[in-house]
């Protein structure tokens, strides 16, 4: 279900997405989680155009039949994109506060800090 949700987010900004983003680093989380098969990896890589590179990308995930495919997609964008990532949970609220789990917190993370040196 929230696979689905974030999908129909992810394809209401595909403009903004393909305009925007560079998708050298992105592929390279999928794939590093086995969520790009190599031979798909290394056929976007040979993609020249960055923008030609990243709509094949979208494309492909689109297809995915992988059960957090947009999940992991939303996690690997958080780093470079975050203004992205915001517009996705902006359009899908319901979401939102179970995905902020998964948004490393600045104060949390200061906590965690604290604990293993304390």
């Amino acid at each position: 279900m929230a696979n689905e949700s974030l999908k129909e987010a992810f394809q209401q900004i595909l403009p903004k997405i393909i305009s925007s983003v560079s998708p050298d680093s992105i592929m390279d989380v999928l794939f590093s989680k086995k969520l790009l098969i190599e031979d798909d990896y290394y056929r976007l890589r040979e993609v020249s155009v960055a923008r030609d590179r990243c709509r094949d990308m979208m494309s492909l995930l689109h297809r995915s039949s992988h059960p957090q495919m947009f999940i992991h997609l939303r996690l690997a964008l958080l780093n470079e994109y975050s203004w992205i990532v915001d517009e996705i949970d902006e359009q899908v609220p319901s979401l939102t506060s179970q995905l902020q789990q998964l948004r490393p917190n600045c104060s949390d993370i200061g906590k965690i800090l604290l604990i293993q040196y304390t």
